[in-house]
């Protein structure tokens, strides 16, 4: 058996926020050293190395390692001072906005302004820097919204590929909006019911 069948054959290891954080959430001082990430360039900071499951022997920083970068120093502002886990499987960026919107804490005229300017965003720099607000909006709801972290990292991977990224703006617009339809009809039902 050659190293490349050994390497096959293994397990991937987990990104940071999947791994099992049934006992406690993440320690403080993991999160503080992805937070120092923030403005930075994937693979720069040492203090981050141990965290990445996308480093490469090369030290080229490849779209992977760039947005594991990302989702690692947003998780890991996301998830500060959180007594619950911020990654929750199966909960993409469109539904977590439309969530957003949905508690009244902000106006719907501003989630959907805010959440636009993110979908619509020209560059990996500037999509990361609007996601950077929309996670601290999500950390002001009580209790916080939750967002599926490696969903994000494969959007975030996505965005930087001029094939791929339609997708990822369509995956975002139909999860915002199909959440909206479910959540205003109930009340469009009641509605016209009176009427």
């Amino acid at each position: 058996m050659t190293s490349s069948d050994d390497k096959a054959k293994r397990k991937p290891r987990p990104y940071f926020w999947e791994r099992d954080y049934s006992q406690q959430t993440p320690e403080g001082k993991d999160l503080a050293a992805l937070r120092s990430g923030l403005g930075r360039e994937a693979g720069d900071v040492p203090a981050m190395w141990r965290y990445y499951t996308q480093l490469r022997s090369d030290g080229r920083a490849s779209r992977e390692l760039r947005a594991e970068h990302a989702a690692l120093v947003l998780f890991a502002m996301h998830q500060q001072s959180q007594s619950r886990l911020m990654h929750q499987p199966n909960v993409g960026l469109g539904s977590a906005m439309a969530k957003l919107r949905a508690s009244g804490r902000y106006t719907t005229d501003a989630v959907d302004k805010r959440f636009g300017a993110a979908a619509t965003a020209t560059s990996f720099t500037e999509v990361v820097a609007h996601l950077r607000g929309l996670v601290s909006q999500l950390r002001t709801l009580s209790p916080a919204q939750p967002l599926d972290y490696s969903l994000l990292s494969r959007d975030l991977r996505d965005w930087q590929d001029p094939d791929r990224i339609h997708r990822v703006r369509r995956r975002w617009g139909s999860q915002y909006f199909t959440f909206r339809t479910e959540a205003d009809a109930p009340a469009e039902a009641s509605t016209t019911a009176k009427a």
